[in-house]
C-alpha cells in the first residue's frame, strides 16, 4: 500500500515539509514509524507530546500508574481533574486532540518479563522514560533481544542524562552500567525531588534523538552519554565503548532482586491488614511524610535508625515500611547488621495514601 500525506496532514506538518533535511520523504517515514514509550511520567510526557506533534504514526504508551497531585509539578500532560486516572489513558486522550492523524496503543499495565519482548517486537524504536533501575535493565535487555534501538533518558534533582543504545550494533545500557547502584545510593524523585523543568528538557532531547533515527538525519547519540546540569547550564559528553562481556541472552532474571529492591522476607499490605495484631510496625520515612499519611506504628526516620536501634520494639515480628519499599529494605539491613533479635519483614511495595 502506498503511504501518502492528506491535504490536512500537509497543513499540519508544513514546518517539517519545508525543512530540506526532512521534507515529504522524512514526514512519510515519521508517519510509518511505530514508537513505544515506557512510562508516561516526567520524561514520558514531553517525549509523547513532541513525537505526537511531529507525526509519529503509531505511539505505544505503557504505564500502570495513576495521576497524583505531586505529578503536576512536572508531568504537564495532566491537570488536577485527572488525579486518580490512568496516566496512559489520559495521555492518549489528550494527545489525540493535539494530533488526530496518528494512532495510539494504550497499555495500562506494568512492563514485565512476561510482556516486554512481545511488545517490543511490535515497534521500531523504544524510548525509556522509566524512573527505576529494575525497569531500565529489563527495557535494555528486551530491546537487545528484540533488536530495537533504545533512546534512554534519566533525571536526578538538577541533572539529566541522555544516550541511544543498541542502534546499528552500538553499545547498550549494560555497557555503560554493568551493575546497578545500591538502592540507597540512587533514590528516585519521590524521595529526593526534581526540578520541574528538567524532565521537560531531557524528554525533549529524547524525542529529538527518536526523530533523528526515524528520518535518518544528524548524528545519533550512540556510544556517548550526554550529562546536562540545569543549574549551571553545563553539559558534557562522555564516550564509552561496546562491551561484549555484557551480552544479553535472556530476560529470565529477577530484575528487582538484581537491583537490590526486592528481599525474600516481605509481607503484603493485604496480609498486614488481616493480621495486624501479630506485628509491630516501624515507619522509617521522614517526619513530613509521616504527618501527611501513615498506617500507624513506631516512627524512626532511617537517618536516625543507626543511633536508635535500641528503641525498636522487639516483642513481635517487626514490619518495616516506607513509601516504596526501598528505604525499608535498607532499614532492615541496618537492623540486621546491629544484631536485631526479632524477625524483620519488609512491607512489599511500601505504603500509599
Amino acid at each position: 500500500m502506498i503511504i501518502t500525506l492528506t491535504k490536512e496532514e500537509n497543513k499540519h506538518y508544513d514546518r517539517h515539509l519545508i525543512l530540506e533535511e526532512i521534507g515529504k520523504s522524512g514526514q512519510l517515514k515519521l508517519k510509518q514509524a511505530k514508537v513505544l514509550v515506557i512510562g508516561a511520567g516526567g520524561l514520558g510526557c514531553p517525549v509523547l507530546q513532541y513525537l505526537a506533534a511531529a507525526g509519529v504514526g503509531t505511539l505505544g504508551i505503557i504505564d500502570d500508574d495513576v495521576v497524583t497531585q505531586s505529578n503536576l509539578q512536572r508531568q504537564i500532560l495532566y491537570t488536577i481533574d485527572d488525579i486518580g486516572c490512568s496516566k496512559a489513558k489520559i495521555a492518549a486522550k489528550r494527545l489525540s486532540r493535539l494530533n488526530p492523524f496518528i494512532a495510539f496503543n494504550v497499555y495500562n499495565e506494568k512492563l514485565t518479563r512476561e510482556n516486554a519482548l512481545s511488545l517490543f517486537r511490535c515497534y521500531d524504536i523504544i524510548v525509556d522514560g522509566s524512573d527505576n533501575f529494575s525497569t531500565r535493565y529489563l527495557t535494555n535487555d528486551a530491546a537487545v533481544l528484540a533488536k530495537k534501538p533504545l533512546v534512554y533518558g534519566a533525571i536526578f534533582k538538577f541533572e539529566g542524562q541522555l544516550s541511544v543504545f543498541n542502534y546499528q550494533d552500538s553499545a547498550t545500557y549494560r555497557c555503560l552500567y554493568p551493575s546497578p547502584p545500591k538502592p540507597e545510593d540512587a533514590p528516585n524523585c519521590s524521595q529526593i525531588g526534581v526540578l520541574g523543568v528538567l524532565p521537560g528538557i531531557i524528554g525533549s532531547l529524547q524525542a529529538n534523538e527518536t526523530i533523528k533515527i526515524i528520518c535518518g538525519i544528524g548524528t545519533v547519540l550512540t556510544n556517548k552519554l550526554l550529562i546536562y546540569n540545569v543549574l549551571t547550564m553545563h553539559q558534557i559528553v562522555l564516550n564509552f565503548e561496546k562491551d561484549f562481556r555484557n551480552n544479553v541472552v535472556d530476560i529470565e532474571q529477577d530484575y528487582d532482586f538484581f537491583c537490590g529492591v526486592a528481599i525474600k522476607k516481605d509481607v503484603s499490605f493485604e496480609e498486614l491488614s488481616i493480621h495486624k495484631e501479630k506485628y509491630n510496625l516501624l515507619d522509617v520515612r521522614e517526619d513530613w511524610e509521616r504527618d501527611e499519611f501513615n498506617i500507624g506504628g513506631q516512627h524512626i526516620p532511617i537517618a536516625e535508625l543507626l543511633l536508635r536501634v535500641h528503641e525498636v520494639y522487639t516483642d513481635k515480628v517487626v514490619v518495616v515500611y516506607c513509601k516504596t519499599g526501598v528505604r525499608s529494605a535498607r532499614a532492615i539491613d541496618i537492623l540486621i547488621q546491629n544484631n536485631f533479635p526479632t524477625t524483620l519483614l519488609n512491607l512489599k511495595g511500601g505504603c500509599f495514601q
